[in-house]
C-alpha cells in the first residue's frame, strides 16, 4: 500500500439505509470497517434540524461512544435557486439551521446543491456566491464547512468551482459527487483538477450507465472509480479530513439490492483500488 492510501478514510451515506435508527447505522458501520457517516439531513430520518437539544447531544454521543464519525450532515438546500423575497429569508434560515446541526453534532460539514435549474448561469452563480458567502462566517465560527455539491445545474467540477472562487472563504467547498461530474461529461482529472482548492471529500457510487442510475455495489458499474482515486493521487489528494464516502441512493431506487451486505466489498473494493493508484 502507498503511504498517502493509509490517510483515507471511508464512510457511507444514511441515503443507502432510509429511515434506520443511529445505533443499527452504527452497528452497520463497525462491522463494515467504516470510519464515519453522512447523516441524510430531512424530518424522516432520525437526525434532522427540527431534532432538540437533548437528542442532539444523545447523537453525538452515541457516535463518539461507537468511535464512528459524523462526517457531515447532508441537507437540501438550493443556493441557485430562483428566489422570492420571502424564498430568500426561508433559505437563509434553513443553511443557518443545518450549520448549527452540524455544530452541535460535531459533524465538520454540511451538504447543498446549486438548484439552479434552467436559469441564467450569471444570474444563477452570483445569488449562489452570495447566499454561501452570507452563511460561511457563521459556519466558520462553529467549525463547520458548508459544502456544494457537484450536482443538477452545476454538476461539474468546473461549475462548481465558479461559484466557490467567487465566495472564497474557507467555511464554504466542494463536494465532489463524481457521478454527477461524470454525467456531465467531465474527467476525472479535470474534475480533481477544478476541485483541488476547495474540495472537502469526496462521494463515491457506481450506476450501469447514464440512462440506468440504479445503483449497483462499489465496481459493478462503469463510473471511473479507478481514474478518480488515481486523480486523487492514491488518497493524497483528498479534502484535509481525507473522506471517501460512498452515497447509495437506495431511498430514491427502492428495488436496489439493500445496501448492509454489500458495505464491506464496496469498501475492501476501494481500498483495493488505493493500493493500485499511483500516488502523487
Amino acid at each position: 500500500m502507498g503511504d498517502t492510501s493509509t490517510a483515507v478514510r471511508f464512510a457511507f451515506s444514511t441515503l443507502g439505509v432510509p429511515g434506520m435508527p443511529v445505533a443499527e447505522v452504527l452497528r452497520l458501520a463497525d462491522e463494515a470497517g467504516y470510519q464515519g457517516v453522512e447523516l441524510r439531513a430531512h424530518p424522516e430520518e432520525p437526525v434532522h434540524p427540527l431534532l432538540g437539544m437533548r437528542e442532539r447531544a444523545a447523537v453525538r454521543r452515541q457516535f463518539a461512544d461507537a468511535g464512528v464519525a459524523i462526517l457531515a450532515v447532508a441537507g437540501y438546500p438550493k443556493v441557485a435557486a430562483d428566489r422570492d423575497g420571502a424564498g430568500e429569508g426561508e433559505l437563509a434560515q434553513e443553511l443557518t439551521e443545518l450549520v448549527l446541526l452540524a455544530a452541535d453534532l460535531g459533524a465538520p460539514y454540511v451538504r447543498v446543491f446549486p438548484g439552479g435549474g434552467d436559469r441564467p448561469a450569471a444570474a444563477a452563480e452570483a445569488d449562489a456566491a452570495r447566499r454561501l458567502a452570507a452563511v460561511a462566517p457563521l459556519a466558520a465560527a462553529r467549525g463547520v464547512r458548508v459544502l456544494l455539491e457537484t450536482h443538477d445545474s452545476h454538476r461539474t467540477g468546473a461549475a462548481a468551482a465558479r461559484i466557490l472562487d467567487r465566495v472564497g472563504h474557507p467555511g464554504t467547498g466542494a463536494l465532489w459527487d463524481i457521478l454527477h461530474s461524470w454525467l456531465g461529461g467531465e474527467r476525472p482529472a479535470d474534475s480533481c483538477a477544478a476541485l483541488a482548492p476547495h474540495l472537502g471529500y469526496v462521494q463515491v457510487k457506481d450506476v450501469a450507465s447514464a440512462e440506468d442510475t440504479t445503483p449497483l455495489p462499489l465496481g459493478a458499474g462503469r463510473l471511473p472509480l479507478a481514474e478518480v482515486l488515481a486523480a486523487l493521487g492514491n488518497g493524497a489528494g483528498l479534502g484535509h479530513g481525507g473522506w471517501l464516502c460512498w452515497e447509495y441512493e437506495k431511498r430514491w431506487y427502492p428495488r436496489a439490492a439493500e445496501l448492509p451486505a454489500l458495505l464491506a466489498p464496496g469498501r475492501a473494493h476501494l481500498q483495493g483500488l488505493l493500493d493500485a493508484a499511483p500516488a502523487h
